[in-house]
């Protein structure tokens, strides 16, 4: 029982409340779906929503993207610290935010709401959201660039403004938003979609203080803040003690060559969990830049991964984190910083820490994997409409292999969580593209005891003049790590194939390739690390591999030491160095 001055409650009403108070995060998330217009909020499920306590504390959320645990209550504080005056929120009241070196974390496109709740008169609680919009206007369509070098450049910035005031519209807002989007509808249709799902958090929040009372309601939330520290502090005290580092290179930012070294030290204790990334590269030119927040956000996803996955996310699990880092660093960038492609840095501050402590906790971490939203931003006209449409789409990859398992294949990097692809119909029928190829990219790259999942190859073809895409593949020239004798996986880039047949370079950043009728724009993500000794894998699962065309017969002789044959796919001879491996 939490000791708060309050009368006591028992604790089966204090589990109701609380259990009350996750469902109501996960009827918001539900609520906004449902009645967005963009594909990339409900189909691709790019957005969070939530509930915190008075004060900001996160209590539930409601997740697709993972990049977002964290997001909503620094939203909240920066709103609770511009409007810290009594009378300053009022029931009614909505603020607009996607500052990103404050509340917002991320970028621009990622608009946060903020609603504070009131019962009697008395703020108990805020619900909040967090959506990509298709748009926010700058330079260029779906303002993410991959050359812009100051925020201005990347659109709409909404520093904490009210857009309910007491219930009222304010329509002048909604008017520069309107003016200064390439697609209002869909912008503003998401808009009135978050203020949807944030109207039934406080109402679901009322209704609960209705049924038991304000101050069980209070006990409540102090009750699951509580419950979930002590969760998170029984399963840091299982995790290895010590102190541990990584480091790595990030590949470029677009403008600046690179590669710009970024690295971590991880200290475990029996009652913190710290992360450390200074003396990580300096903020760069381009927009791959991180803000704290968004570090934050990234360090939070991978410290659940570690102590207990299964547990409901709110701020009291993360009492024992600390993270640390340099201001004005690629993890820690400050005004007027270019953000628009934020991810490609943000997801480093997960990944060295996963590298730092995949050695020591095999049983919760496997080998690295293709790391990147590798985005893909596609616009132009329709073919049968000539109205301008525009592909927004993160793109799935390769997973590292585990110390019971291959990686999984065809899945969303660890910032996208449980996201999804916009479905090739949907995509063919609302832009001006056919898909030609959908497919595993089965490179055979990262060999191991277990091997890494495959990345895959997803081709748009034009089908008007005048087209033009921007993508930001990172790890294009660094692969993802290899675990315990495990080889490197590949690395992502996307390629133009011209209507004469003429095929690009290969690329991981660029920033509005034109393209024409017929041209063929090709993604290729990467194979995730294998795990484990390659020559090491079951002789059996080595000719399965084969069969299923996901390596050759010559990588099955060159990386895990068995001749087949090429006919029968019986073997034919095993390798020196496998036999004296087997017979150890």
């Amino acid at each position: 029982m939490v000791k708060t001055g309050k009368p006591k409650v028992d604790s089966f009403t204090l589990d109701i409340v609380k259990d009350s108070l996750i469902a109501i995060g996960e009827e918001m998330f539900y609520a906004l779906a449902r009645t967005s217009m963009s594909p990339i909020i409900y189909e691709v499920l790019d957005y969070a929503s939530g509930l915190t306590d008075s004060k900001g504390q996160l209590l539930t959320q409601g997740n697709g993207v993972t990049g977002f645990i964290g997001m909503l209550s620094f939203m909240v504080r920066e709103t609770i610290e511009k409007y810290n005056k009594s009378g300053d929120l009022k029931p009614g009241d909505i603020i607009l935010i996607n500052d990103p070196y404050g509340g917002g974390g991320s970028h621009l496109c990622d608009v946060g709401l903020v609603m504070p709740i009131f019962y009697d008169g008395e703020l108990i609680a805020f619900s909040a959201n967090k959506a990509h919009w298709t748009e926010v206007g700058g330079k260029d369509a779906g303002s993410m660039s991959t050359n812009s070098t100051e925020i201005y450049q990347e659109g709409l910035q909404f520093p904490c403004v009210k857009i309910f005031e007491e219930g009222k519209l304010n329509q002048a807002v909604v008017e520069i938003i309107r003016a200064n989007v390439r697609f209002p509808d869909l912008s503003l249709g998401d808009l009135w979609a978050q203020v949807a799902a944030l109207k039934t958090g406080e109402r679901r929040v009322q209704e609960l203080c209705e049924k038991y009372g304000k101050e069980t309601v209070v006990n409540s939330i102090h009750y699951l803040l509580d419950h979930g520290e002590q969760l998170a502090l029984k399963s840091l005290r299982e995790l290895p003690k010590g102190v541990y580092t990584a480091e790595d290179y990030i590949d470029d930012d677009g403008i600046e060559k690179g590669p710009f070294h970024v690295k971590v030290k991880v200290e475990i204790t029996d009652n913190e969990f710290i992360c450390d990334f200074r003396g990580s590269h300096p903020q760069v030119t381009g927009s791959i830049n991180s803000t704290l927040t968004g570090l934050v956000s990234a360090v939070r996803t991978i410290y659940l991964a570690i102590t207990n996955p299964s547990q409901d996310v709110n701020d009291g699990s993360f009492r024992p984190l600390r993270v640390i880092s340099d201001k004005g660093s690629i993890f820690n960038a400050v005004r007027p910083a270019p953000v628009s492609m934020y991810w490609e840095s943000m997801l480093f501050g997960a990944d060295l820490i996963w590298k730092a402590l995949a050695p020591v906790i095999p049983n919760r971490l496997s080998a690295g994997h293709f790391l990147s939203v590798c985005v893909a931003i596609l616009s132009g006209k329709h073919q049968d409409t000539n109205e301008p449409f525009l592909i927004v789409e993160p793109s799935v990859g390769g997973w590292g292999g585990d110390k019971e398992k291959d990686g999984a294949s065809g899945q969303f990097c660890i910032l996208d969580g449980e996201t999804f692809n916009i479905p090739i119909e949907v995509c063919e029928t609302r832009n001006g593209v056919l898909v030609d190829e959908y497919s595993l990219n089965t490179d055979g790259a990262g060999a191991g005891e277990f091997r890494g999942g495959y990345g895959v190859v997803r081709s748009y073809r034009s089908l008007t003049d005048n087209q033009y895409f921007t993508g930001s593949f990172g790890r294009h020239k660094y692969k993802p790590w290899g675990a315990n004798g495990g080889k490197d996986g590949s690395t992502n880039y996307f390629e133009f194939v011209n209507s004469n047949g003429e095929v690009s370079a290969p690329f991981g950043k660029y920033n509005q390739y034109p393209l024409n009728k017929n041209d063929v724009t090709r993604l290729v993500t990467g194979t995730g690390g294998g795990y484990g000794n390659p020559l090491k894998r079951p002789i059996d699962k080595v000719i399965w591999d084969v069969k299923n065309e996901y390596i050759t017969v010559e990588q099955a002789q060159r990386d895990y030491g068995v001749t087949l044959n090429p006919d029968t796919l019986e073997v034919v001879e095993i390798s020196a160095e496998r036999k004296e491996l087997e017979e150890k």
